[in-house]
């Protein structure tokens, strides 16, 4: 290959490089024949920005979230003060989402649910999991405790800050 062409590449990738934050793509691949045994094949990529996001216990949720726990945790959600009735993100023992997705109460389809109403975890015990960009995102109890209320049915969408469970 000569100075020639090496520069001409040099100048091509770098026109991709451009094409490629002008457009905000993440990546762009691209083959250039120039004879039959003479080629460029040349991928150009970047991550995208990282998001880091940290839950916030202070963040109120949509009014839907407020709904009552599902039918499993009735008897308990029955049994808790009539004064309960307030945001369940206030609650002091509120574990909330640290992202959008999809809430799965169990590890696979078919399988025993993570918890329950009354079951006893422990620090870093998986409560349930919320797929996001089909990556699955086991959310750790912050403590140990009883789980009072699960706010969040199987296969519910959650937002970000959203309670899903309640810890006492």
């Amino acid at each position: 290959m000569t100075k020639n062409t090496h520069d001409a590449d040099v100048a091509f990738i770098q026109a991709l490089a451009e094409l490629l934050n002008e457009n905000d793509l993440t990546e762009l691949q691209v083959k250039r024949d120039y004879a039959e045994d003479d080629s460029l094949n040349v991928r150009v990529s970047r991550k995208p920005p990282q998001q880091i996001v940290a839950p916030q216990q202070a963040q109120s949720a949509p009014a839907h979230y407020a709904a009552p726990a599902p039918a499993a945790s009735a008897p308990a959600a029955a049994a808790a003060p009539a004064a309960d009735n307030s945001d369940p993100a206030d609650h002091p023992g509120a574990v909330v989402s640290p992202m959008v997705g999809t809430v799965y109460m169990q590890a696979e389809p078919g399988a025993p649910a993570f918890i329950s109403v009354g079951t006893s975890v422990s620090e870093g015990d998986t409560l349930l999991i919320v797929e996001a960009m089909k990556t699955m995102n086991h959310i750790p109890a912050p403590r140990s405790g009883t789980v009072k209320r699960i706010l969040v049915e199987d296969g519910a969408a959650v937002e970000f800050g959203a309670p899903l469970v309640i810890l006492e």
